[in-house]
């Protein structure tokens, strides 16, 4: 993965998370129908996002100091 694509993903996961406590407010005072399981619906994925941007970040750090250190199978 590049790192224009590593930083969609993480600015992703990093707006997700405050629009979905705007939308828990909203939901709850307009009574939208199935709010409740859209927005946790939407925190379910910015959790799996999440997730997912923490490990590319650790595999991206483990081939940096590989190839900082000269190994050759980095």
């Amino acid at each position: 993965m590049n790192n224009k694509t590593y930083d969609i993903i993480k600015k992703v996961a990093l707006l997700v998370a405050p629009a979905v406590t705007f939308m828990t407010a909203v939901v709850d005072i307009w009574g939208i129908p199935y709010g409740q399981q859209i927005v946790a619906t939407c925190a379910a994925l910015d959790t799996f996002i999440g997730v997912a941007v923490t490990i590319l970040a650790s595999n991206y750090q483990k081939n940096l100091k590989s190839v900082e250190e000269g190994d050759p199978d980095a």
